[in-house]
C-alpha cells in the first residue's frame, strides 16, 4: 500500500519545528529516521496530514555526557550511537542491546528517540531505557519537561507525550563502578521483534530486571540478592504478574517460562560481570 497524501515540512530550527507542532496539533507527526512511522503510513495505521522532519536540526544531532547521563538527541541514528567509541564504557547495557535492534539497514536509518517515541512493547531501546532508570526530555512551544522512562511508557505504542510535544533527547545514566549489566533476547530470528527480552543491572546491594515482549510496555522489577530459591520464586511471581498473551509467535505459557529461564540467565550474567 501507499500512504495517504501529506504535506512535508523541514524546519531549520527546533523552535520552527515546535511552532509547527503547536499550530497543527494532532494533524502533524514528527518524523526522523522513519523506520517506524513510514510502515505505519504505508499500512494507513497513521494518517497525519503533515510530517515535520527534525532529522536535520543541528541542535538535536549530538551525543554528549551531561550530569551523569549520556544524552542522545532526537536526530541521532541508532547506528551512530552503536559506533560511538565510549558507549561500552559509559552505558554497557546499551552497548549489549544495540546489536539486537532490527538489522544493520534499519539501524542505519532509524533513530534512538524514534524507537522510544514509537513505544513498541518488544523494542530494545525502550527496554534499556526503563532498565537503566533513564529519562525522556520533551519540548513544546510552551515548556520543556523531563519524564522518567517508567512514567513515559503507558501501554502498547502509547506514551505520555502530549499534543504539540516532541522528544528532544533521551538520557541513559552512566554506569557506576561495581555494576554489572546483561541483555538477552529470544525471537524467531535475529532481528525480529523479541518474543521476550530481558535486561538486568546488578551491583553489590541490588538487582534490577526489566522485561519486554510480554506486557504492553517494558516493566522493571527489583529482585532479591539470593541466587537460589528466592530468585526463582521472585521470577515466578513476575512471570504470573505480567499480562502474557497468546499470539502468532508464542503462547502466554511459553512467554512466562522464558521470563523464568531467560530472566535467571540474564540476572546471573549481570551479577557475574560486575566491575
Amino acid at each position: 500500500m501507499k500512504p495517504p497524501a501529506f504535506e512535508f515540512l523541514r524546519p531549520e530550527t527546533t523552535d520552527e519545528a515546535l511552532d509547527a507542532l503547536h499550530r497543527l496539533g494532532d494533524e502533524a507527526r514528527v518524523i526522523a529516521g522513519g523506520q517506524s512511522l513510514v510502515p505505519m503510513l504505508n499500512m494507513r495505521l497513521a494518517r497525519p496530514s503533515v510530517l515535520v522532519d527534525v532529522m536535520c536540526l543541528p541542535a538535536l544531532a549530538s551525543i554528549r555526557e551531561e550530569q551523569g547521563a549520556v544524552v542522545v538527541g532526537a536526530g541521532v541514528r541508532q547506528a551512530v550511537l552503536e559506533r560511538w567509541p565510549q558507549l561500552s564504557c559509559k552505558v554497557p547495557l546499551l552497548a549489549k542491546a544495540m546489536g539486537w535492534i532490527g538489522h544493520v539497514q534499519t539501524r542505519s536509518r532509524g533513530t534512538v528517540c524514534g524507537s522510544v517515541a514509537h513505544a513498541d512493547p518488544s523494542a530494545e531501546l525502550p527496554l534499556s531505557l526503563v532498565a537503566l532508570k533513564g529519562s525522556v526530555r520533551l519540548a513544546s512551544r510552551r515548556k520543556k519537561r523531563t519524564l522518567a522512562a517508567s512514567d513515559f511508557f503507558l501501554g502498547m505504542m502509547s506514551t505520555a507525550m502530549a499534543e504539540g510535544e516532541m522528544i528532544e533527547a533521551v538520557c541513559f545514566p552512566v554506569a557506576g563502578s561495581g555494576t554489572g549489566h546483561a541483555f538477552r533476547e529470544i525471537g524467531r530470528r535475529h532481528g525480529d521483534f523479541a518474543i521476550v527480552a530481558c535486561a538486568a543491572v546488578a551491583d553489590e546491594n541490588s538487582t534490577t530486571l526489566a522485561i519486554a515482549g510480554v506486557d504492553d510496555h517494558p516493566r522493571r522489577f527489583d529482585l532479591p540478592q539470593d541466587d537460589g530459591d528466592g530468585l526463582d520464586d521472585a521470577l515466578n511471581d513476575i512471570a504470573w504478574s505480567l499480562n502474557a498473551r497468546d499470539d502468532l509467535h508464542a503462547s502466554a505459557r511459553y512467554r512466562r517460562e522464558l521470563v523464568r529461564r531467560l530472566g535467571r540467565e540474564t540476572v546471573m550474567e549481570a551479577r557475574a560481570c560486575r566491575r
